[in-house]
């Protein structure tokens, strides 16, 4: 049995892991997903967010599950992934990239996402009136996030999406042998129209065959074939 332990990317929280959750049950594994400060229901005011604050919820939520897990983070949650590991590499058995951003020495999640040729979210991206946070236009929803999801997809994540808070997001992380030291595995998804396919492979050149694999999805996985995504988390734990 695998623990998982499912980490969200911007604007989203734990409602996005609806569908995969009971999958991953069913196979027998213990899996749980948690809201981000200022995420889901979580009602921490979008200053005073940052990524360490995101790796203390992540840490404090794997402690709670019992053992080292699996973390797998979607999107941006590469990033608060790879911090949990660097402040508690202990609690974490595997770190699983979702078409996410791996962290790179000296650069934000901004910087990594600004590194890349193209940028299909960019025009879409609307900063709140506070200049905190940003949220997504909500008429280009499925154009960058859903387009290849179930009818209904699109009405329920607007009900639910919320403001992303933008410091964390520019923040760089330090990256030691604490996160270096862990496996790890990459989800490219081909489809991807929020982060490029073409620049999931050249974050990901460098790493070995076998600790990367594909789904032919867009950006959301989890609700596009949540069936193939269980059974490719179950693989890389296997």
């Amino acid at each position: 049995m695998a623990r998982f332990l499912l980490i969200h990317g911007s604007c989203h929280g734990a409602w996005c892991w609806r569908d995969l959750l009971p999958l991953l049950r069913q196979a027998g594994h213990q899996a749980e997903a948690i809201d981000l400060p200022s995420h889901g229901q979580d009602r921490t005011p979008a200053a005073e967010v940052t990524l360490d604050l995101y790796a203390r919820a992540i840490v404090a939520a794997a402690r709670a599950m019992g053992g080292p897990v699996v973390l797998v983070g979607h999107s941006m949650a590469g990033y608060p992934i790879t911090a949990a590991a660097e402040l508690a590499p202990e609690t974490i058995e595997r770190l699983v990239y979702l078409c996410a951003y791996p962290p790179a020495p000296g650069q934000s999640l901004a910087d990594r996402r600004r590194a890349a040729a193209r940028q299909p979210l960019l025009p879409h991206i609307r900063r709140t009136p506070d200049g905190l946070a940003w949220t997504v236009d909500p008429d280009r929803l499925a154009e960058v996030f859903y387009h290849d999801c179930p009818p209904g997809t699109v009405d329920y994540a607007r009900a639910h999406l919320t403001p992303q808070p933008i410091r964390p997001q520019e923040t760089v992380l330090a990256l030691t042998e604490r996160s270096a030291g862990l496996p790890r595995h990459y989800i490219r998804c081909t489809d991807d129209r929020t982060i490029p396919p073409e620049w999931q492979e050249a974050m990901t050149a460098d790493w070995p065959a076998a600790s990367v694999s594909t789904l032919p999805t867009g950006h959301s996985p989890f609700f596009a074939a949540p069936a193939m995504l269980a059974q490719s988390l179950i693989e890389i734990v296997q």
